[in-house]
């Protein structure tokens, strides 16, 4: 694995991506895939035949109900109504299908790994299944399920952050796993 200098191209022309909060993308076999995750989840698929694939960075399971007003402003409800919102696991899913579709493979084809879905709040009195990572892992889980694609592996819960590189060529990912620590003094 050759690590990024910076955003874009690495050595060997290998293209390195870091993906925020809510972005996705997919590549061929010359790219690196990076992100940070706490209780977002990402999810790789990558197709063992082609050394294609791609990763999703998705912050909270799904949208809330369309016609569910929060604001009176019109404009601050603009973004869930865009296109595909990588921020959502459902619309992460479909920017999935829509990159397969037009590489004229299944989503059975790849394999999936999801990584994320920490507690970032060791102090809250929410109960573990209240927590919005354990939320969204169960979100990703049900969506790969429904779609009957093959889970690999699973680096989910607990807390702390998580770094993750995903190498396209050979569907391999890295992870860095640091729990919260609590300091006291």
């Amino acid at each position: 694995m050759v690590l990024p200098t910076k955003e874009g191209e690495t050595q060997g022309g290998i293209i390195s991506r870091f993906l925020k909060p809510g972005e996705f993308f997919f590549g061929d076999s010359n790219c690196q895939i990076h992100t940070i995750l706490g209780s977002c989840i990402s999810i790789t698929l990558w197709h063992p035949v082609l050394h294609v694939g791609g990763m999703c960075h998705f912050v909270i399971p799904g949208r809330r109900a369309p016609n569910t007003v929060i604001c009176a402003d019109s404009n601050f409800d603009s973004e869930f109504n865009s296109e595909l919102n990588g921020r959502y696991s459902d619309m992460a899913i479909a920017l999935f299908e829509r990159e397969v579709m037009k590489r004229g493979t299944s989503l059975k084809e790849y394999q999936a790994k999801i990584f994320g879905g920490s507690n970032m709040l060791t102090s809250s009195t929410l109960k573990e299944d209240e927590w919005i990572g354990t939320k969204n892992t169960e979100a990703a889980l049900k969506h790969l399920s429904e779609r009957e694609i093959p889970l690999l592996v699973a680096h989910v819960g607990e807390t702390g952050h998580r770094r993750i590189a995903f190498e396209v060529e050979s569907g391999d990912v890295w992870v860095r796993h640091e729990p919260l620590q609590k300091i006291i003094g």
